[in-house]
């Protein structure tokens, strides 16, 4: 069987990600990153996954990207969006898409993977730079120039199986391949229990995909969220 690094944040579409290389026969290695983000229940979240979905393996790389601020998941003093905003909101992480893909990228030249697989969604998203199917081709032409593999003739490829789904469609999917959503964490302020507000972008994506997809909602709410219809 084949490597696949897989990235992993705790999250619905990682999660689904993970399923879907594991059913491609692939042995998973799962990468989650400590970025500094608001909580760690998220974490908590990806290492139920991993377990639950067969993860060969299961590491978490502590990086500060908090530390250069500009992202209200990882500064305090920023709130978080509860309403639809124009442009890119301020739950942007500058890099970070980058920066988990040059590490699963490193892990895969070490474990000699053919695959690294990331959850990228560029239908049901808050508009992020770094998940739309540009930026996904771009990095594949880094790691065919940038890696010992690629050198020698095997370069690693970059797979986004959700990048063209809706969010209904990756939770059908998911729960086709036997995804149990309730272990994941979407909310970008779920409290330390890892429960969701109901009110954030991820929260509505999250839970419109699973009205429209006709599966009933796992995700388990705080007392004063506000669940869109």
């Amino acid at each position: 069987m084949s490597r696949a690094v897989v990235l992993l944040s705790g999250g619905l579409d990682s999660a689904t990600a993970l399923a879907i290389a594991r059913a491609e026969g692939h042995v998973a290695h799962a990468l989650s990153l400590d970025y500094g983000q608001r909580h760690d229940s998220e974490l908590r979240a990806a290492a139920a996954v991993a377990r639950k979905l067969g993860a060969a393996e299961h590491r978490v790389v502590r990086i500060g990207l908090g530390e250069f601020g500009g992202s209200s998941l990882t500064d305090p003093s920023l709130a978080v969006p509860e309403l639809p905003t124009a442009g890119i909101p301020s739950t942007y992480v500058p890099a970070r898409n980058t920066v988990m893909l040059a590490l699963a990228l490193a892990w895969a030249d070490v474990l000699e993977a053919g695959s690294i697989y990331i959850g990228v969604n560029a239908i049901d998203y808050s508009g992020y730079p770094d998940c739309r199917p540009e930026f996904i081709a771009a990095f594949q032409t880094v790691a065919k120039l940038a890696t010992r593999q690629a050198v020698e003739g095997r370069p690693t490829r970059i797979v986004a199986p959700l990048i063209q789904l809706s969010k209904a469609e990756i939770i059908r999917i998911g729960h086709g391949l036997g995804v149990d959503y309730g272990l994941t964490v979407s909310c970008y302020q779920a409290d330390s229990e890892g429960r969701a507000c109901g009110r954030c972008d991820s929260c509505r994506f999250r839970r419109q995909g699973f009205l429209a997809a006709g599966i009933p909602d796992p995700t388990r709410y705080r007392a004063d969220a506000v669940l869109p219809d």
